[in-house]
């Protein structure tokens, strides 16, 4: 079994520190829309886990930071990805399919990154701003496991934060390709934990002396 081929060579594991911030990757209309290009069911059940992470983030003090996509008409700015990934035409400006849904809106004193590629990090402002708040470990959640969190989880490790991802919290098409990629993550990038977990995290982080 692959579990049994990985014990003992990919088995290390990551701290969970002092200083968390949560990204919500892409948790937009888009994947939560019947007809949408993008939509799948399993998707409402990562928005529900998403809700309650984010009210949990937010009592304890944890930054929320959210992701979207957002192209010009067109998708010039997209590159070869908008031409490989043609349902990203969803996420040209003012389609409804980039809006974030009713029951997880950002406030107004949280941050909302943009960006065109599948990392939160990739050209956008994300490391600077949470280097700026001091941040040194990174929850991932979102839409979808094997696309843009996945990227995102790579790239906060090359960057220097620790990803925690929540099994829970992040959707995908296929149970497959899910599943897949929240094993290579824990086995090589990341820390993949579920959302009870998680919780127990953010909780302890509350009670953590400033």
């Amino acid at each position: 079994m692959t579990a049994d081929n990985y014990a003992g060579v990919f088995d290390g594991h990551l701290p969970f520190g002092r200083r968390p911030a949560l990204v919500v990757v892409d948790v937009v209309m888009a994947y939560l829309i019947p007809g949408s290009p993008l939509y799948d069911p399993a998707f409402a059940t990562a928005l529900a886990a998403n809700e309650r992470l984010v009210a949990a983030a937010r009592d304890a003090g944890v930054p929320v930071i959210f992701t979207n996509v957002v192209y010009q008409p067109g998708g010039a700015d997209g590159g070869l990805f908008y031409r490989k990934v043609t349902p990203l035409k969803v996420f040209e400006r003012g389609d409804p399919g980039g809006a974030f849904p009713p029951s997880l809106q950002p406030r107004d004193d949280e941050t909302i990154v943009s960006k065109q590629y599948a990392s939160a990090f990739f050209a956008t402002s994300l490391a600077s701003t949470l280097t700026a708040k001091g941040i040194d470990t990174v929850i991932v959640t979102g839409f979808s496991t094997s696309g843009c969190v996945r990227a995102t989880a790579l790239d906060a490790l090359q960057h220097g934060f620790a990803p925690f991802v929540v099994r829970e919290a992040c959707g995908d098409r296929h149970a497959g390709p899910h599943d897949a990629n929240l094993f290579d993550l824990q086995a090589k990038y990341a820390e993949v934990v579920g959302e009870d977990e998680m919780m127990r995290l953010i909780a302890a982080h509350d009670r953590e002396p400033a």
